[in-house]
Formats: structure tokens, C-alpha cells, sequence
């Protein structure tokens, strides 16, 4: 008896991004009113880090609230509704349930069920994580189409005292629907982590302290600021220069630059190591909105588009990178 064939489903020839949806916390918050605890002040914060405001969300809103508020911009974009989505994947590391998956209550909310549903959990790499996964789901056959977040409220993680990374952080989610396209919009994704520096952006204590230890207290995030500084402003460049190869395009080639939003400062000296020219735009988004790791690179992204800087089916390099310490980057046509 012969072994049977396996059927494989048709594949298109590519994917692309189709839209893109924004949401920020509502509050915006500057730097005069976080400097005082951390013996601060505007000028030093800006000089630091590039940021002037931070949007922060309202204590009763959750990372669930704000991925379906960016998801249903993104399907409305996309001429979408969520029956028509069969995979949902939110990139999220401040979700406080451990289950059920953030992405599975969101597909409920906008309609998806029974569409398939998970998290990832990757930091500031998150949504381009997403984005390569939404990628393969499409070309293969898995999925038609993918409604991928990064959603954050780094707020529920700060340390108004601490000053080596709860100043920089904001809340929000961009969002994104990735489908079939007979032209490829979505370059190979080059990723990968480096677990050894896993200590350089964390938590105070594991959440098992809290069971242990009485007076432990809520964790919040620390980071080792100079280490971290020198990782991503000088690691990350290479990275981003391999998904301009494997895309098969060179830096005068792309229409926009968008890197997570970490600090203005790295920003820049990506921009040098990579030898950008100036035609290129440059997602700054981080001065208003602040570091919302996952979230940050769509946002980013959305605020281009909507202000004009760029339009649709512009070539946008974009890399993610963080804690963990994790990183993927890919070109993109944008939607």
C-alpha cells in the first residue's frame, strides 16, 4: 500500500500590510510632571532621551481595551471585518492574566472567533516578531488574513522614583492586518535574541517573590541604561542592514527608517551606523507618545502615514529590539 500525498493548501505569492490602527493612552503627561520624583528635570530628560510627553492611559483601561480600539481602526483600513480574520496575534508583556491569551479575548471582541489566537511575548521586538510570523501564516496557506498588535501600559510598571527607565515609558497599541498580495510587501525577517545580556532590562523581582516574600511589593522595570544604550545603537545597525540585503534593497531604496521608539539618541545613531541618506523619513514618534516597546514601532508607522511623510507602498525599514535581549527587523511596503 502506497503512502498517501499530503494536500498543501494553494499559496499566494506574497503578503503584505493592508492597514494600519493607533491607539494612545488618553493622558498626556509631560516631563515637568514626572521630574520631581526622580530629581529631574525637562531640559535633562530631553537631552537624554528625546522625549518632551509620554501618553499614559487611565488607571480602568487595559492592554485588552487598547489592542481592540487600534484593532477595529486597522480592519476598518483594511475594508475588513473581524469575521474576515482567521489569525490574531498580539504582542503584549503587560497582560496580567497568564491565561487566557490576551489575543483570544480580542478576536472574541471584534468578531474573529473562531479564528486561532495567541501572544507573543518580546518586548520591543514584539510587533516585528508578529509581523514575520503574519508573513509565513499568509504565504504559506495557514492563514488569509492575519490582525496582528503590539499593545502596551507600561504604566502598570513603573516606579515613579526609578530613573533608569520608567520615565521614558508610555501606553498604547498599533495594530495591523497582513493578507495575501500577488507582489511580495514584506522583506525576510532576520531576527534573533542574545539571552546572556537577559539581566540588562527586567524586572525588580519574579512575581513568586510576592508569595515568598511579604514585603516585596509590585514589580516594576529597571534597565542597565548604558549597557542597553551601547547594545542597541551599535549592535542593532548590522541587523538592520542584513534585512535590507535579504530584501534586496539598498538604503537610498527605502522611502522611511522606523525603529522601536526607545530613546531619540539611539535613533540617531542607528541612522549614522547605517550611513541613511536624508531623503529618508524617520519615525520620532517617541517624543509625544514615549517608549511603548511593542507598540511602538506601528504607532510610529501610523503617525507617518497620518501626518503625510510618507504614503502608501513606500518602502519602510523597521527593526524592533529589547528586552529579553531579543530583536527582528524586515522591510515593509507600507499599506
Amino acid at each position: 500500500m502506497s503512502t498517501p500525498t499530503l494536500r498543501l493548501p494553494e499559496t499566494p505569492t506574497g503578503s503584505r500590510i493592508l492597514s494600519i490602527g493607533a491607539a494612545r493612552g488618553a493622558n498626556v503627561v509631560t516631563n515637568d510632571d514626572i521630574a520631581g520624583p526622580i530629581d529631574s528635570s525637562d531640559e535633562w530628560i530631553q537631552q537624554r532621551t528625546g522625549i518632551v510627553t509620554r501618553r499614559r492611559a487611565d488607571a480602568d483601561v487595559t492592554v485588552i481595551d487598547l489592542s481592540e480600539e487600534a484593532a477595529r481602526e486597522a480592519l476598518t483600513g483594511a475594508g475588513l471585518t473581524g469575521a474576515d480574520i482567521d489569525t490574531v496575534i498580539v504582542s503584549t508583556v503587560t497582560h496580567f492574566e497568564q491565561t487566557p491569551a490576551a489575543a483570544a479575548v480580542l478576536a472574541d471582541r471584534i468578531g474573529a472567533t473562531p479564528a486561532a489566537a495567541w501572544d507573543i511575548s518580546a518586548a520591543c521586538a514584539g510587533f516585528s516578531y508578529a509581523v514575520g510570523q503574519a508573513d509565513a501564516l499568509v504565504r504559506s496557506g495557514a492563514a488569509r488574513y492575519v490582525l496582528i498588535v503590539g499593545a502596551e501600559k507600561m504604566s502598570d510598571f513603573i516606579d515613579p522614583t526609578d530613573r533608569s527607565i520608567s520615565f521614558l515609558l508610555g501606553d498604547g497599541a498599533g495594530a495591523a492586518v497582513v493578507g495575501p498580495s500577488d507582489v511580495p510587501g514584506i522583506g525576510p525577517t532576520v531576527w534573533g535574541s542574545d539571552g546572556s545580556k537577559a539581566g540588562a532590562i527586567g524586572q525588580t523581582h519574579a512575581w513568586d517573590a510576592m508569595k515568598t516574600t511579604p514585603d516585596a511589593g509590585w514589580p516594576t522595570l529597571r534597565q542597565d541604561g548604558p549597557s542597553v544604550f551601547k547594545w542597541a545603537s551599535f549592535q542593532m545597525a548590522p541587523i538592520a542592514q542584513r534585512a535590507l540585503d535579504a530584501a534586496g534593497v539598498t538604503a537610498d531604496q527605502i522611502q522611511a527608517f522606523v525603529p522601536h521608539q526607545a530613546n531619540m539618541r539611539i535613533i540617531d545613531q542607528l541612522i549614522k551606523q547605517l550611513r541613511l541618506p536624508e531623503s529618508v523619513v524617520i519615525g520620532r514618534d517617541i517624543a509625544d507618545t514615549g517608549n511603548t516597546s511593542a507598540a511602538s514601532i506601528p504607532l510610529a508607522t501610523e503617525r507617518l502615514l497620518r501626518e503625510g511623510q510618507v504614503k502608501s507602498g513606500d518602502l519602510s525599514l523597521q527593526i524592533g529590539f529589547g528586552a529579553g535581549l531579543v530583536y527582528a527587523a524586515q522591510v515593509i511596503a507600507l499599506p
